[in-house]
């Protein structure tokens, strides 16, 4: 879904609502790969927490430089622009076929 420009609650409550459909494609698929077990579930389950840390640390500090906005509208939109980029690679990581 593209960013919205009016940044009015309803569209941003769309953007949060196709976050958190992608979101839950990526749980599920890392659930998968970690049930597998083996190097690359460790792999995953590495990745997975280095990742929530670095992106919730890097957002702690966005808010501490008021780089999020001023309005709720604007901090709510710049933090779903925040996360969607890392959910969508992990998505697109996730689904890649994998040579064998």
């Amino acid at each position: 879904m593209m960013a919205r420009k009016d940044n009015s609650w309803f569209g941003l409550g769309l953007e949060a609502w196709s976050l958190a459909l992608e979101a839950s494609s990526v749980m599920a698929l890392r659930t998968m790969r970690i049930a597998a077990g083996g190097a690359a579930a460790n792999r995953e389950v590495a990745a997975m927490v280095s990742e929530k840390v670095a992106s919730g640390l890097a957002l702690q500090a966005k808010v501490l430089a008021t780089g999020l906005g001023a309005s709720p509208q604007a901090m709510t939109a710049k933090t779903i622009a925040h996360f969607r980029p890392k959910v969508r690679a992990n998505r697109r990581r996730l689904t890649r076929r994998r040579k064998r």
